[in-house]
C-alpha cells in the first residue's frame, strides 16, 4: 500500500506563492524530501527551493518531466498550464490535484474540501484529476456545512474582502510598491490591478460576465452548489482589499428552519478545522492579520439576522494561501493515501 513514506509527489508551480506553501506543508506533514520533485517553467529551472530543515530541492523543467514516475501531482501554476499538462499527467497514471479553476465545474471531476465532501474522492479515477475549490469558497463552505446539516440552508448573501496574495506575487509587489509611493506622495499607478490598490478597495476580482457579476462571484455560487447542495441560492460581491495575506467573508445565511446563534456557535465549535473566536464585548474577533500562517478557518461576529424568519450573519476569516489553496490540496493527497486510492507505479489508465 502506498503511504506517506513511499508516495512520490510532483509540485507543479513550485516557485509561486502556493507552490512554496505546498512544499512547506508537505514537509510539516512528514512527506520525505527524497520523494518530492519541484517543477516549474524553464525560467525557474535550477532554482533552489527550501524543504523546511530537511534540505534543498532543485527546480526541474515541467516541459520534459515524466509524470509516470509520480503517484500524485499538485498543480498551482495557472489555468493554462493545468489545461495543457494535467491531462498528460493523468494519462500517465498520476493523480492530479489542481489548484486552478480550469477543471472545477466539469461534471466528472471531483471538487473537494476534505472536511466537507471527502466521499467525492471515490470518483477520482474517472479522469485522474481532482479540483481544489476557490479560496473564498473553501472557507465559506467550511462554515456552512455543519449548519446546513442541522438546518437546511436556503440562501446565502456574501461579501468577500480578499487579500492581494490571491492574485499572486506580482499583486503583492504592487501593493508594497504603491504603499511606499503613496507615503512619499508618488502617484500610485496600477499595473496588475485596474485601479490603485494601496489605501483603496477594488470591487472586482476576475473578469466581468454578461450578467454583471464577476467570474469570482460566479465561482462562489456554482462551487458551493457543486460541493454542498445544488438547492442553495447564493449571491456574492467579491472585493480586493490592501491586505497581503488572509481573506475575510461576511455571510448572511437564511435557513429553512429556526437555528439560534447559540446553537450555531455550539455546532461550529465542535467542527474540526473551525475555530470560533466571538466575544464582541471584549473585542474578541479575528482579522486577516491574525489568521496568517494558521490552518483553521475562524468564525466571529455570529448573530441573528432579524430581517428573515430564520437567519444568521457571521464573519469568516482564513489564510487564503494555506487552507484556501495549499493545505486543502495536501489534505486531499492525505485522504487519497488513507483511502487506498493511490496505486502503485507503473500504472496505465488503459489497464
Amino acid at each position: 500500500m502506498i503511504n506517506k513514506s513511499s508516495c512520490k509527489i510532483a509540485v507543479v508551480g513550485a516557485t509561486g506563492n502556493v507552490g512554496q506553501a505546498i512544499l512547506r506543508i508537505l514537509e510539516e506533514k512528514g512527506f520525505p524530501i527524497a520523494n518530492i520533485t519541484a517543477l516549474a517553467s524553464e525560467q525557474s529551472v535550477g532554482k533552489s527551493m527550501s524543504y523546511g530543515d530537511k534540505g534543498i530541492l532543485t527546480v526541474r523543467p515541467l516541459s520534459t518531466f515524466d509524470f509516470a514516475s509520480c503517484h500524485l501531482a499538485l498543480f498551482s501554476a495557472g489555468g493554462k498550464i493545468s489545461a495543457e499538462y494535467a491531462p498528460k499527467a493523468a494519462a500517465a497514471g498520476c493523480i492530479v490535484i489542481d489548484n486552478t479553476s480550469h477543471f472545477r465545474m466539469e461534471e466528472d471531476i471531483p471538487l473537494v474540501i476534505p472536511e466537507v465532501n471527502p466521499h467525492a474522492l471515490k470518483d477520482c479515477h474517472k479522469r485522474n484529476i481532482i479540483a481544489n475549490p476557490n479560496c473564498s469558497t473553501i472557507q465559506l463552505v467550511m462554515a456552512l456545512k455543519p449548519l446546513h446539516d442541522v438546518a437546511q440552508i436556503k440562501r446565502v448573501v456574501v461579501s468577500t474582502y480578499q487579500s492581494v496574495s490571491g492574485a499572486g506575487k506580482e499583486a503583492m509587489d504592487e501593493l508594497c510598491h504603491q504603499t511606499k509611493g503613496v507615503l512619499v506622495s508618488d502617484p500610485a499607478l496600477p499595473h496588475h490591478f485596474v485601479k490603485p490598490i494601496a489605501f483603496n478597495i477594488i470591487p472586482q476580482i476576475d473578469v466581468f460576465r454578461e450578467d454583471g457579476y464577476t467570474k469570482e462571484e460566479w465561482k462562489m455560487a456554482v462551487e458551493t452548489k457543486k460541493i454542498l447542495d445544488p438547492q442553495i441560492e447564493l449571491t456574492a460581491t467579491c472585493v480586493r482589499v490592501p491586505v497581503f495575506i488572509g481573506h475575510a467573508v461576511a455571510a448572511t445565511v437564511e435557513f429553512s428552519k429556526q437555528l439560534s446563534s447559540a446553537k450555531a456557535r455550539q455546532i461550529l465549535r465542535a467542527t474540526k478545522g473551525l475555530r470560533v473566536v466571538d466575544s464582541p464585548e471584549d473585542y474578541q474577533f479575528i482579522t486577516p492579520i491574525e489568521c496568517a500562517g494558521d490552518d483553521d478557518v475562524y468564525i466571529s461576529r455570529l448573530r441573528q439576522d432579524n430581517t428573515v424568519p430564520s437567519g444568521l450573519s457571521l464573519w469568516i476569516v482564513a489564510d487564503n494561501i494555506r487552507k484556501g489553496a495549499a493545505l486543502n490540496a495536501v489534505q486531499i493527497a492525505e485522504h487519497l493515501l488513507e483511502g487506498g486510492y493511490v496505486r502503485a507505479l507503473p500504472y496505465s489508465l488503459a489497464s
